[in-house]
């Protein structure tokens, strides 16, 4: 059956949905899986029909024309959903990630405040061996030359300044190793 959809009126538009209306709607279901949205894309076919029936030429039988347009029109619609899910995982990622690095950044400062506040902790000698084994990466032998002390001396400084800085750091520990495992396994 051909359609001239110019100037057709209601009645026979009622026709053709309630002629084409179910056997429309299973076949969307085979495609969505889902009657609701199966019904709503059928729904949106007979919809555009009815609003452009003045542009609209069917050069094919009825049936034909309207399977196509449930088949695009379902297709549209899981593209569609394809995209708002890939957008959605995308924005949940960047946040995830935004707010991962804010705290990890917050939580770099409060350590490094801690760090530099604790090496104020130290005494004087303890602290410059410290901050040249550390910070300089010096080995005891090469501080003992510089400070004109014994490998011994420098040994001892560096057991107390680590006792200490352990002390003044350790509620800091367990995030100093979870960001160091985070690290290697990075």
């Amino acid at each position: 059956m051909e359609i001239n959809t110019t100037g057709i009126t209601t009645t026979e538009f009622e026709r053709i949905f309630k002629a084409h209306f179910k056997p429309l709607h299973a076949y969307a279901c085979t495609i969505l899986r889902e009657e609701a949205i199966a019904e709503e894309m059928v729904q949106q076919v007979f919809y555009k029909l009815w609003e452009k029936r003045e542009q609209v030429i069917i050069n094919q039988s009825a049936s034909a024309y309207l399977y196509r347009s449930v088949y695009n029109e379902c297709l549209n619609y899981l593209k569609h959903q394809k995209v708002k899910q890939a957008h959605q995982q995308h924005t949940r990622h960047t946040t995830e990630e935004a707010s991962e690095h804010a705290s990890k950044k917050i939580i770099a400062k409060e350590l490094e405040a801690k760090i530099a506040d604790a090496l104020t902790q130290l005494p004087e000698q303890c602290r410059t061996i410290f901050q040249m084994s550390r910070f300089e990466e010096l080995k005891y032998r090469e501080i003992a030359q510089r400070l004109n002390l014994s490998v011994k001396t420098i040994e001892n400084q560096m057991g107390k300044a680590l006792k200490i800085m352990r002390m003044q750091l350790a509620e800091y520990l367990p995030l100093v190793l979870v960001g160091l495992l985070h690290l290697l396994h990075s």
